[in-house]
């Protein structure tokens, strides 16, 4: 049910950089934040309880109990929680007014939990600004409750409650508690909600009544191009000054891309989209750049991953990343650009205008052909900190290619993604070069690689360089020996700050 929406939510990889670096760490976590001793409950009012993973039977229930007292946030993620706990929850809420922060995903609490909860938050006492429910098997029947939270909690700035089946009468209640004056919510997300076209309506009016709103994410919902148009056309009549717009997997055409370009060139406060997802193709991205490049945009953060381009479009995204001084990140993967598209895409990021930091461009055709002008472009741009490159078919003498960049002075790549790029050993040491000369190189991916012991062995014997910081190294089906293994743990253990994730 529930549980399965949320793993095609975590396989949406183009917009999920968050979900994927957690994927990625991979490890169930149980935690204390707030002072130096990992248990030691110093300093109260700043303490931070994270759980993760952990099914909480009823004495350890009650042991967090008497210490969520006093936590400012409270995160249960995944914790087998259900309408029972909700009850004391609800407490919690009540009793402690420095409660700000609540992350209870991945759980079955349903509509009755829900009930619970917002007797809690009703209460005059409760200062929660953060609340998030996704994936917690709520239906339209929960909505009610939480439009009363909206019109009577001034402190929530941020609901999220996306993987849900709420559908599109349930929101529509939940935007009749945005339009209360006493709602100052900033942050909304209903992703995977069921929703359809019939809910922009409802939308629109509460987005010409709350100026305070920033974020909105409604990515993978079924609302297509003639919804999407009018939501669109509301986003630039309304007051708000939205900073974040997420419509991800939202039936979304060329036929929409002239009314978003619309929303880029009015809105200067939208610094972050992502339309990805969306079959866009050439034809609509060209219609987008012109927003994107109107003076008036200030795009920092742009998601078009698996959206139908081509090699075409690089040359509208090459005079975007070398004239949008303001773009700091931007997603092409899984878009079919191929050797002579990069090669556009690496002279834009050497033009000394290019400010971009990040850039994603996994699954996108590439070959070792064109690795030698991302050499180039890495030589002379001093501004690339992460380069996720895997899925392409890169090889050893790629690689090669690329390290010469790597290595230059200029470069200060922090994160670099190669995995299923066809390598081999025969790369490794050249790699491990820059592990051990590039101090600013702190996560390197080489997963879905055919590296065998002699490859990993050299990548090792980087990792012991002392003048080697790589922090987390990600070695997905890789096969080595026993030996091996029994070496990387070793290192593990003689550098504690080194995470060796497989």
């Amino acid at each position: 049910m529930g549980k399965e929406k949320g793993k095609r939510n975590e396989k949406r990889e183009g917009g999920r950089r968050e979900k994927e670096r957690k994927q990625l760490a991979g490890r169930c976590r149980a935690w204390w934040r707030g002072s130096s001793d990992k248990y030691n409950l110093i300093s109260t009012l700043k303490m931070e309880l994270d759980i993760q993973c952990e099914e909480i039977n009823p004495s350890r229930w009650a042991e967090l109990l008497s210490t969520m007292k006093s936590c400012k946030t409270i995160r249960l993620d995944d914790c087998n929680l259900s309408s029972s706990n909700c009850e004391d929850l609800s407490s919690i809420i009540n009793m402690n007014p420095s409660l700000t922060e609540l992350k209870l995903n991945n759980n079955e609490l349903g509509d009755a939990g829900m009930e619970y909860l917002c007797k809690g938050l009703l209460m005059p006492s409760c200062s929660l600004q953060k609340l998030w429910l996704q994936n917690c098997n709520l239906t339209s029947a929960s909505c009610e409750t939480l439009c009363s939270v909206l019109s009577a909690q001034p402190s929530l700035t941020e609901l999220h409650v996306g993987d849900n089946k709420l559908g599109t009468g349930g929101v529509k209640v939940l935007c009749q508690g945005m339009m209360n004056p006493n709602c100052k919510l900033q942050k909304l997300q209903l992703e995977y909600c069921e929703l359809t076209g019939d809910i922009v309506e409802a939308l629109n009016v509460a987005l010409q009544s709350k100026p305070t709103l920033k974020e909105l994410s409604l990515s993978n919902n079924t609302l297509g191009d003639t919804a999407v148009k009018q939501l669109c056309r509301g986003l630039v009549e309304a007051s708000c000054n939205l900073e974040l717009l997420h419509l991800e997997n939202c039936g979304i055409t060329s036929d929409s891309c002239w009314e978003i370009s619309a929303v880029l060139s009015s809105k200067s406060s939208l610094v972050d989209l992502s339309v990805g997802d969306n079959k866009i193709g050439d034809s609509g991205l060209a219609l987008l750049c012109q927003g994107l490049m109107h003076p008036n945009c200030k795009i920092q953060k742009l998601w078009l991953w698996d959206c139908d381009l081509t090699s075409a479009s690089c040359k509208d995204l090459s005079r975007l990343i070398s004239t949008k001084e303001t773009l700091t990140e931007i997603s092409l993967i899984d878009n079919n650009l191929r050797d002579s598209g990069m090669e556009m895409l690496c002279q834009a990021l050497k033009d000394p205008k290019s400010k971009l930091q990040e850039l994603w461009i996994r699954e996108c055709g590439l070959t070792t052909a064109c690795c030698k002008a991302i050499s180039s472009a890495l030589s002379v741009n001093k501004h690339l900190k992460v380069l996720h490159m895997g899925e392409n078919k890169l090889g050893d003498a790629g690689v090669e290619l690329m390290c010469e960049g790597l290595l230059h002075p200029n470069c200060n790549i922090q994160s670099l993604w190669l995995g299923n790029c066809d390598l081999t050993a025969a790369c490794c040491a050249t790699l491990g070069t820059v592990m051990a000369t590039k101090q600013c190189l702190t996560e390197l991916d080489l997963s879905y690689n055919s590296l065998e012991d002699e490859g990993v062995r050299k990548i090792c014997e980087a990792l012991r360089n002392p003048s080697c910081n790589v922090q987390q190294l990600i070695l997905y089906d890789i096969f080595w020996s026993s030996e091996v293994d029994d070496e990387l743990r070793a290192l593990e253990e003689s550098k504690p700050e080194v995470k060796i994730i497989s």
